[in-house]
């Protein structure tokens, strides 16, 4: 009979792997690299003092907090057993970028009542689970919400809705809510 236990829960001891959690070491690393170019990413944004803060504080506290948490999740993974790396699944990430780049594209060109929803449904795409019509609906009421927020609560200059000329008749060239 066999004195080391087998099956799913068995360690083997040759070689002793030093990483004993190798989905939180992933993650860790992959936290402390968004850190490393977020910070080279706001290199030049001016970061300012408590007293009078610049654009680069926040950006830059945010990034070495994350990085903070990758570094926990890579120290962690050396003492307490995970989970093995599972297979990449490259659907949500490719969708959510590419809702991403829609948005980038259309906000400027036909405003926020058409890239809002093109975003939401674009980036929805991403779950094998999603419902259209649940989509539809969260994708105009969100819109309709960053809207209201942006334009109206916090008076930002943002186009609602973009006009090209020659579209409608009898209104002005690119008009602009």
């Amino acid at each position: 009979m066999s004195e080391h236990p087998t099956g799913p829960t068995a360690r083997s001891d040759e070689g002793s792997h030093a990483i004993r959690s190798p989905q939180n070491f992933a993650a860790g690393l992959s936290l402390v690299a968004l850190m490393v170019f977020a910070l080279w990413a706001g290199r030049d944004l001016d970061q300012g003092t408590l007293r009078a803060m610049g654009a680069g504080m926040l950006p830059r506290a945010i990034a070495v907090l994350i990085g903070l948490c990758g570094a926990a999740l890579v120290a962690v993974s050396f003492v307490k057993d995970g989970d093995p790396l599972e297979r990449w699944h490259l659907r949500g990430p490719f969708f959510v970028c590419l809702g991403i780049l829609a948005f980038a594209f259309t906000i400027r060109s036909v405003g926020l009542a058409v890239a809002g929803p093109l975003v939401a449904i674009v980036s929805g795409v991403a779950s094998p689970e999603t419902r259209l019509r649940e989509l539809l609906a969260f994708a105009l009421v969100v819109t309709a919400f960053c809207i209201g927020l942006f334009r109206y609560v916090l008076n930002l200059p943002l186009p609602v809705l973009i006009i090209p000329p020659g579209v409608l008749p009898g209104l002005p060239a690119g008009l602009y809510l």
